[in-house]
């Protein structure tokens, strides 16, 4: 039996200063270590001040999530040593005696009707960013650090070890991730905005931690590289150990790092800088009124409002950005399931074939528009709609233009489709000879015209104008 639990941990991107100081939260691209102050070094006699909005963003996500929201935020100091935290201490949160966690409780419930709880969710500082100058975590000569990011605001979010599989535990962060875009708290596009701990047993071993993982597909990946690495020491009588390890996603192997700290070990206590912080219920009310639109009520009115599929929905849902499009561009496009079936298999597996997001496309609702219009007139085919994706997603080109850069106008001469029709009988007898008794075959031949033309004649009437040539009825 394999049990899987995951620590999320989420920049609150939507604070314009960090958790605990007046630095500002935009450290991309800044020059390293120069987005600092004493509180965020971490040096002696520096006091920290909590972000009330930080605050607000994990009750926000808390509800989101159907957790509940503790009446009282108290912060704790959490003890280790390593080279990321000048305090030798995070500022976080604990549930145990004299603390506790600013939500408990709560659950996702993922496509198949798996429902994964939600053990708690903190409030936490991130530390500095670690970078191995010259190669990775195992190979680097030495390292540096950059404490632009230490301070700012997280989330850590604790699921319960509820998920067995690897793609259920991509599932869940894809529908997190999907959930906090909603909310607009956390710009998950930035690198390192969501990150994930997954925590992995099989029976007959110990737990083991697979530190900073930063995607969902990675997170799968991972998972699985790991649970094949204990099953095969289990067979062989050998003890997995409870420990951390690093996930190095060139090589895609787990790889260990050190042995895994014992709640003890940490220290927790109240930090006497952070006096308790109450939460009201009426403050908690507020909140609640102002929460918009989120993902699983959005997919009941896609599928409403616009007759699509429950399964087109939720994955146009799934990436806020996609469902955006989808809903922008359907303002002028009517045909809904044509477009919601042009994003899913065409649009969408295109950018993931290229690890990109729909957020990163320059295309918008205007681009879809021209190009399902070109589609519906027959001015183009899908395999050259597909064809000309790329420059439209990567250079914001309009469609018109493309094809006629590229001369890609769909053929539709008929006297010239039958020429290449009877070459492409010619060349395969017993393919046109199948076809009167298999209409299946018929799509064969209609490649070969395809390719004769460079994808440019009409699909429709090439198949019509073979089923005329070979007496098809």
């Amino acid at each position: 039996m394999v049990k899987i639990g995951l620590e999320v941990h989420v920049h609150l991107t939507s604070l314009k200063t960090k958790l605990f100081c007046s630095c500002p939260s935009d450290y991309t691209g800044k020059e390293p270590n120069t987005n600092v102050c004493p509180v965020c070094l971490g040096l002696p006699g520096a006091i920290p001040v909590l972000n009330e909005n930080a605050v607000k963003s994990a009750i926000m996500v808390a509800l989101a999530i159907n957790a509940e929201v503790a009446n009282t935020l108290v912060m704790v100091r959490k003890h280790y040593f390593y080279p990321d935290m000048a305090k030798n201490y995070q500022i976080s949160q604990y549930d145990g005696p004299g603390s506790i966690a600013i939500s408990k409780g709560g659950y996702l419930k993922l496509r198949e009707g798996k429902v994964v709880r939600i053990r708690r969710i903190n409030i936490e500082e991130d530390p500095a960013k670690i970078i191995y100058p010259t190669g990775s975590m195992l190979t680097s000569r030495y390292t540096l650090l950059d404490y632009n990011r230490s301070g700012m605001g997280l989330l850590e979010i604790v699921t319960e070890p509820d998920m067995t599989e690897p793609k259920e535990a991509r599932e869940f962060l894809e529908k997190l991730r999907s959930i906090l875009e909603h909310l607009g708290i956390c710009n998950c596009d930035l690198e390192g905005a969501m990150r994930a701990d997954a925590n992995v047993s099989v029976e007959g071993g110990e737990r083991v931690e697979i530190k900073n993982i930063g995607s969902p597909k990675e997170v799968e990946e991972a998972l699985k590289y790991e649970i094949a690495r204990q099953k095969a020491a289990i067979a062989q009588g050998l003890p997995v150990k409870r420990e951390t390890r690093h996930w190095d996603s060139e090589r895609k192997v787990t790889v260990p790092t050190r042995t895994k700290e014992a709640e003890e070990d940490y220290r927790y206590f109240p930090d006497p800088d952070l006096p308790p912080y109450p939460i009201t219920p009426e403050y908690v009310e507020e909140i609640q009124k102002i929460l918009p639109e989120l993902p699983d009520l959005r997919i009941q009115r896609l599928v409403k409002q616009y007759g699509i599929t429950e399964y087109d929905a939720t994955v146009l849902v799934m990436d806020k950005a996609l469902a955006d499009l989808f809903e922008a561009t359907a303002k002028e496009y009517k045909n809904y399931k044509k477009l919601a079936n042009l994003l899913i298999n065409d649009y969408l597996r295109w950018l993931n074939d290229k690890n990109l997001r729909p957020s990163q496309s320059k295309a918008g609702s205007q681009h879809l528009i021209e190009l399902l219009k070109l589609l519906d007139e027959g001015t183009i085919t899908i395999k050259i709609a597909k064809e000309i994706l790329p420059e439209i997603v990567l250079e914001g080109k309009m469609p018109s233009v493309i094809i006629k850069e590229k001369g890609l106008i769909a053929l539709k001469d008929q006297e010239y489709l039958e020429q290449i029709i009877n070459e492409v009988i010619k060349e395969e007898p017993e393919a046109a000879e199948k076809a009167k008794k298999d209409p299946k075959v018929i799509n064969y031949l209609v490649g070969k015209v395809m390719k004769k033309t460079g994808k440019r004649a009409d699909p429709q009437l090439t198949n019509e104008l073979i089923k005329k040539i070979l007496g098809i009825s």
